[in-house]
């Protein structure tokens, strides 16, 4: 089978190995697609060097179907659609006794500290597979797992119906989170300062501005009568953004860290007790939270088609990472069967 695997300081690779068949409590799923995601371009760019292991077959974002069935597993056949929430927790920490297993203290986060899913047959505990419906097409299928971090970040904040709500950053997650917040009944303003996502955002009829242009708090004055956001969603990483997020929300308003901040941010703390401010973290998801993602994607609740900027070939995964850094498109598959089911 082919996979694509980085090699370290910021090298891929695609490579032609054998198939190994499922372990026992395992399913080889044959994977269709898989999106990037900016976890990739980081390991990719060598930023994740003292964490992974190389060569690493990375990638998480997985759409596909059962091609063998281990020993010790039921309820699954060869052909069923699934997807993978990749997540492994010990199950013994404080965080999981609480819990809290998807924030476990010793995660396993598969495609990133284990092998992921460039790989066109990909060996996966059966305990995190998830089965997808009848209908969805696998290509929208790989937007599950950015579609449940997005439903999670949206569950974190207790967002009602009604509530104002301001996005910072109209990257993959941002538009997601966008459609979920509209979705559970909020009035969204996004943030972004590239235009063709600007574009994009407004096209799904999406309200957006670009803040290096306009004054952003003084736009959420406007539209709330001075009265601020009862949501803010950071998930740009800029420090830029982070220090805006406190003039943007109201008194008592939600402020939810969606982004990974690569150092330390400042933050007005003063406006934190003056407001009494609520300051969030939202980190991956939860079962429930990939089941919703499904049934948001089966709707069309979120758009998927129109997410996707475009599919490549397994071998031109690397162009794929160039261009998504480069800010050109918003989710690009990779096409790891071979055959794109367009």
């Amino acid at each position: 089978m082919k996979a694509i695997a980085y090699e370290g300081t910021g090298r891929l690779r695609t490579m032609s190995v054998d198939a190994a068949p499922p372990g026992p409590g395992e399913l080889q799923i044959a994977v269709a697609y898989c999106g990037l995601c900016g976890t990739d371009l980081h390991i990719a760019h060598g930023n994740m060097d003292a964490r992974v292991r190389t060569p690493l077959v990375f990638g998480h974002e997985a759409s596909g179907t059962v091609a063998a069935v281990g020993s010790g597993v039921e309820g699954w056949a060869p052909g069923d659609p699934l997807t993978v929430m990749p997540l492994l927790w010990d199950g013994t920490c404080a965080a999981c006794l609480a819990g809290h297993q998807h924030i476990c203290q010793n995660l396993t986060f598969v495609g990133i500290d284990a092998p992921g899913a460039l790989q066109q047959l990909w060996n996966v505990p059966a305990e995190i597979a998830v089965p997808l419906p009848a209908g969805l097409d696998l290509r929208t299928a790989a937007l599950v797992e950015p579609v449940a971090v997005a439903v999670h970040d949206v569950r974190r904040s207790e967002l009602q119906i009604g509530d104002r709500v301001v996005v910072l950053g109209g990257g993959p997650i941002g538009v997601l989170i966008a459609c979920v917040a509209r979705h559970a009944g909020a009035d969204v303003l996004v943030a972004e300062i590239d235009e063709s996502r600007r574009e994009l955002i407004a096209a799904l009829g999406i309200d957006v501005l670009d803040p290096a242009a306009a004054d952003l708090v003084a736009e959420v004055e406007r539209r709330t009568n001075g009265t601020g956001a009862d949501v803010v969603f950071e998930v740009s990483g800029a420090a830029a953004a982070a220090r805006s997020a406190t003039s943007l929300a109201k008194v008592r308003g939600t402020i939810v860290v969606v982004a990974i901040h690569s150092a330390a941010r400042e933050i007005d703390l003063q406006r934190v007790f003056w407001r009494e401010l609520r300051l969030l973290g939202a980190r991956v998801y939860q079962r429930s939270d990939f089941e919703r993602a499904i049934q948001l994607l089966h709707q069309g609740v979120v758009p998927g088609a129109e997410l996707i900027s475009g599919v490549v070939a397994l071998e031109e995964t690397a162009t794929a990472v160039k261009d998504l850094s480069a800010g050109r498109g918003m989710k690009i598959l990779v096409d790891v069967a071979g055959e794109d089911r367009a």
